[in-house]
C-alpha cells in the first residue's frame, strides 16, 4: 500500500494553492511515496544509542582565548605620525571638495 494516495497529494496541492494536472498529481503521487519510504528505511536504521550530531568527526575549536593587552595611549600612537591635527592623524586630502 503507497504510503500517500493521490487524492492526498491533490489535497496538499490545493492547501497550497497549486494548480496540478492530473498526470502531474499521479507523477508526484510516485515521488512522494518514494521519498517517504526511504524515510522510513531511514528512521527503522537509526538507533537510539545514537547521539544527535552535526558532523559526524570530531571537531574542536583551535583558537586562542581571548587575552586583554594593553594598547598605544593616543599620545605614542600619534608620536611618529608625520602630521597630527586636534589629537588625530592628518593626511593630505586626494578627493576634490564635490566627490
Amino acid at each position: 500500500m503507497p504510503a500517500i494516495s493521490r487524492d492526498e497529494v491533490a489535497h496538499l496541492a490545493r492547501l497550497s494553492r497549486l494548480a496540478l494536472t492530473d498526470a502531474e498529481l499521479d507523477e508526484f503521487a510516485g515521488q512522494l511515496d518514494t521519498i517517504l519510504s526511504h524515510v522510513k528505511a531511514v528512521s527503522e536504521v537509526a538507533a537510539d544509542d545514537v547521539a544527535p550530531m552535526a558532523n559526524p568527526n570530531a571537531v574542536t575549536n583551535v583558537t586562542r582565548p581571548d587575552e586583554v593587552h594593553p594598547g598605544l595611549t593616543p599620545e605614542q600612537a600619534l608620536a611618529a605620525a608625520p602630521l597630527v591635527e586636534d589629537g588625530r592623524f592628518s593626511v593630505p586630502q586626494i578627493l576634490g571638495e564635490g566627490e
